[in-house]
C-alpha cells in the first residue's frame, strides 16, 4: 500500500511537469513568433500567429492538467493516509489512468492488481479501521 501510495503522489508530479512542458511548447506553436525565433512554417497556411484553435486549448489543457494532477496525488495521499474512501477512490482514478499511454498505463493495472481483489479488500478494510 505504501508502494502504490508512493507512486500515485509521484505520477501527479509527472502530469503537472509534462502538462507544463506541453504548454510551453503548445503555446510556443500558437503563437509562432515565441521568443523572437519565427517557427519555419508557411504562413499562408497558419496565417502570422498560428491557428487560432490551437490558442484556445491552452486553458482547457491547464485545466485537466491541474485536475489530473490533484488527483492522482489526492489518491497517493488517501493511500497513505489509509484513508477508508481510499481503495474506491485508487480503483476508480485507476481504471480512468488506463487510457493514459506508458506510465499511467502501468499504474493503472499495477492498482488494480493489488487494489482489485476480494481479499485486497478485507485487508485494507482492516488496515484503515487500526488508523
Amino acid at each position: 500500500m505504501q508502494t502504490l501510495g508512493v507512486l500515485w503522489c509521484v505520477f501527479g508530479a509527472y502530469r503537472i511537469i509534462g502538462g507544463l512542458i506541453g504548454m510551453f511548447f503548445l503555446r510556443a506553436f500558437a503563437f509562432r513568433n515565441f521568443g523572437g525565433f519565427d517557427w519555419p512554417l508557411n504562413d499562408h497556411f497558419f496565417g502570422t500567429h498560428g491557428p487560432a484553435w490551437v490558442g484556445a486549448l491552452l486553458p482547457l489543457i491547464a485545466a485537466y492538467t491541474v485536475v489530473m494532477a490533484a488527483l492522482a496525488v489526492f489518491v497517493g495521499y488517501s493511500l497513505l493516509t489509509r484513508r477508508p474512501w481510499g481503495r474506491t477512490l485508487a480503483i476508480v482514478v485507476g481504471i480512468l489512468t488506463l487510457l493514459k499511454p506508458l506510465f499511467g498505463t502501468a499504474l493503472g493495472i499495477y492498482t488494480l492488481w493489488v487494489l482489485a481483489p476480494g481479499a485486497s479488500g478485507l485487508e485494507y478494510d482492516a488496515v484503515a479501521d487500526r488508523s
